[in-house]
């Protein structure tokens, strides 16, 4: 599943929650926190359309990387909102509230493709250290593609390699990733979301990075040298 069935979500999301434009939504000055308390004390449906505007296509993202299945991001998606209108009040102001959204979304999703047994990966990264005796990244230091073109990362075969090395990651490396590097989290936040040590967070998006460059350095050594 690539990225560019995500960015054409939000009018889906829109939809599905018969949200208005962000542009026109009365609410859009206001904090998180509180449209949370306008939408919990009084059921402002302006309120909960304004926190779906935003949260709505990163929520679907977000269930996308971890099910690589439309059919159950969207299933995750109407859970998650559904479960805001209804427990919304649960939300105690101890973190931030896309701290606590995140955290919904990830564990509808985990659970989700735990039900389907969708993810039989064995792969681990405990032991991944692609380095040599000396210290260099096996392979990709005589394999440098960090000057590659922009345009190169962002055409469409260079997203779906991108992508499709994402999604070979283990689930909570994919997680974490994601959480960190597509959606801008910061560590805490994710550690937060996730129940991990910030060291931990670390360790893991280390892993992830590393394994990612090693993926993606034959594709884009092989591109640069065709230019």
């Amino acid at each position: 599943m690539h990225l560019n069935v995500t960015e054409s979500r939000s009018n889906s999301v829109a939809r599905q929650f018969q949200i208005d434009s962000p542009l026109l939504a009365p609410h859009h000055d206001l904090s998180d926190e509180e449209l949370v308390r306008m939408f919990v004390e009084e059921r402002d449906e302006d309120a909960f359309n304004e926190i779906a505007n935003r949260y709505g296509e990163k929520v679907f993202r977000l269930a996308l990387r971890i099910t690589h299945s439309t059919h159950i991001a969207d299933e995750v998606l109407q859970e998650v909102f559904l479960t805001l209108v209804e427990k919304l009040d649960s939300f105690r102001e101890e973190s931030t509230f896309s701290t606590w959204l995140y955290r919904v979304a990830t564990n509808a999703s985990l659970i989700q493709i735990r039900n389907e047994k969708r993810d039989g990966r064995n792969i681990s990264l405990e032991d991944y250290v692609p380095y040599d005796e000396k210290g260099m990244l096996l392979g990709i230091s005589l394999k440098d593609w960090s000057h590659t073109p922009d345009e190169m990362l962002v055409e469409k075969e260079g997203l779906e390699v991108i992508d499709r090395a994402i999604n070979e990651l283990p689930e909570k490396y994919r997680i974490i990733f994601h959480l960190r590097d597509v959606e801008g989290l910061t560590n805490k936040e994710v550690g937060d979301i996730l129940g991990l040590s910030i060291s931990a967070v670390k360790s893991r998006i280390h892993r992830a990075r590393l394994y990612l460059r090693d993926k993606l350095s034959d594709y884009f050594y092989e591109r640069l040298k065709n230019i």
